[in-house]
């Protein structure tokens, strides 16, 4: 995965064998996506990079990350479950999603045409970091298989990426190995995940 910040918007993330090539979704989308990045920093967020993608901080806290895919372009929350969400645009990532994060863009002219809304949203984001508000915790403790303890313990970059994770994401792939009987079966499936968990993404995402 990327570690420089302009490689995702002249090469891409990192992730796949489309880096570098003209059929990374990154081309498809450069236009929203820099427009998207304009508005970011224009927030005064600060712009760095975790988990191959470009992602917004303040105040020690994740704001929003871009994500690029064939079909779509992304500007996605953290602790989405605090904003208001008066225009209704945000939309569900996936069924073990804990509440509505991302707006989702398929034309790159959406995102000059949704400026002002998309600041108001990263201002009120950035002000719950400030003021270090945080959702409430799901009183569903999540219960991870043994064998998943025992890889993030001994997978440092695997156990920062896993607690990264929306409690949602990490529930989907506590739902997804405890469904699995063998032990086998379940350590193939962490060796299976790990580079999606690396990439911040839940067990039925793609």
């Amino acid at each position: 995965m990327i570690t420089d910040i302009e490689d995702y918007f002249t090469k891409g993330c990192g992730r796949c064998a489309r880096f570098g090539t003209p059929e990374c979704s990154t081309h498809a989308w450069a236009q929203g996506l820099a427009e998207l990045r304009r508005i970011c920093r224009s927030t005064g967020l600060e712009e760095t990079v975790k988990w191959g993608h470009p992602c917004y901080v303040h105040a020690g806290r994740n704001i929003a990350i871009l994500g690029a895919f064939r079909g779509d372009f992304r500007l996605s929350f953290f602790n989405a479950a605090l904003l208001s969400d008066s225009e209704a645009v945000l939309e569900w990532q996936g069924a073990n999603t804990r509440s509505p994060d991302m707006i989702r863009f398929t034309d790159n002219g959406q995102v000059a045409a949704m400026a002002s809304l998309i600041r108001a949203y990263l201002q009120e984001a950035a002000g719950y970091a400030e003021k270090g508000i945080k959702p409430p915790k799901d009183d569903q403790e999540i219960d991870l298989p043994d064998e998943l303890i025992e890889a993030l313990d001994t997978d440092p970059e695997l156990a920062d990426a896993f607690h990264a994770l929306t409690p949602g994401r990490q529930k989907s792939y506590a739902i997804n190995l405890n469904s699995a009987k063998k032990p086998a079966t379940r350590i193939a499936r962490i060796l299976k995940f790990r580079g999606k968990i690396l990439a911040g993404k839940g067990a039925q995402e793609r």
